[in-house]
C-alpha cells in the first residue's frame, strides 16, 4: 500500500481571525481529513469547528504531539495512518506548521519517509509582519527568541543590529509577551537613533497594531506591548 500524504494545515494567530485565515481549499481539505498530528488538541478541535468541518469529532484520530508528550511518544505513532495509505493533517498551535514550530521534526522525518508534503496556504507572522514593515524582504533571517539572560541578550542585540546595517538584511524575532515592553526599552537603548524597529502586534487580530519608526521616533511615542502577542524586526 503506498503512503498517505501530509498537509500542513496554518492555524489563526489569533481568537476571531478564522475569517482573515481561512481558503476555500482549507475548508475542503479539512473535510476529507479524519487523522491530525496537532501540538495542542483542545486548540485544534476548536480551529476544525471554525473552519467549517462536517465529519463529526468523535470520528477523528487525533496524535498529540505538545512540549510535554512528544519526548515520551515513539515517532512511529505519528505515522501509523501514513503508513498504510491515509492523508494526515499537521497543524501546529497558531500559524503555519513547521515555522518556529517543533511540527518541523515531523516533516522532516516525512521527507526521510518518501511521504508527500502539501503546505497549505495560511497566516505566517514571519511574512506578515515584513510585509507591513517597509523593510528589506528579498535579504532577511528570523531568529526566534533571543536569550534571556541580561548580557547575552543585550550582546545579541547588538550583534543583530550590526547585521542588519553591515548587510542591509531585516532581523526578525520574537518574545515572550509578558517580556515585550523590557524588550522594546531594550531595543531602544541599545540601538542607534537611525536603526529602525517595526512591532506587529496582534496580527490578523481587530486590535491589529503595526508600528515601523527609526529609533528616534520611538523614543518620542507611546507604546505598550505588554502580554500581547508581537513579533519585532530591526533594519
Amino acid at each position: 500500500m503506498s503512503f498517505g500524504t501530509l498537509y500542513l494545515i496554518p492555524v489563526p494567530l489569533t481568537e476571531n481571525a478564522g475569517a482573515a485565515s481561512f481558503t476555500p481549499y482549507l475548508s475542503h481539505t479539512v473535510n476529507q481529513l479524519k487523522e491530525y498530528i496537532v501540538e495542542n488538541e483542545k486548540s485544534a478541535r476548536r480551529f476544525l469547528k471554525e473552519a467549517g468541518l462536517r465529519i463529526p469529532q468523535h470520528e477523528l484520530i487525533i496524535h498529540d504531539y505538545g512540549k510535554h508528550i512528544r519526548k515520551a511518544v515513539d515517532i512511529n505513532d505519528y505515522f501509523s495512518g501514513l503508513s498504510i495509505g491515509r492523508n494526515v493533517g499537521l497543524m501546529s498551535e497558531a500559524g503555519c506548521p513547521g515555522i518556529a514550530d517543533p511540527g518541523a521534526e515531523i516533516i522532516e522525518e516525512a521527507h526521510k519517509r518518501g511521504i508527500k508534503v502539501v503546505p497549505l496556504v495560511g497566516p505566517s507572522s514571519i511574512i506578515l509582519s515584513l510585509m507591513a514593515s517597509g523593510f528589506n524582504g528579498q535579504s532577511f533571517a528570523f531568529h526566534g527568541y533571543l536569550p534571556i539572560d541580561k548580557a547575552a541578550r543585550s550582546k545579541k542585540i547588538k550583534d543583530l543590529e550590526k547585521v542588519a546595517h553591515e548587510k542591509k538584511q531585516t532581523q526578525i524575532f520574537i518574545e515572550t509577551p509578558f517580556r515585550n515592553n523590557q524588550l522594546v526599552e531594550e531595543i531602544l537603548r541599545i540601538c542607534h537613533n537611525q536603526t529602525k524597529l517595526c512591532v506587529a502586534c496582534n496580527l490578523t487580530a481587530a486590535d491589529e497594531l503595526i508600528i515601523s519608526e527609526p529609533i528616534n521616533k520611538w523614543k518620542k511615542g507611546k507604546w505598550d506591548f505588554h502580554k500581547k502577542p508581537a513579533i519585532f524586526l530591526l533594519y
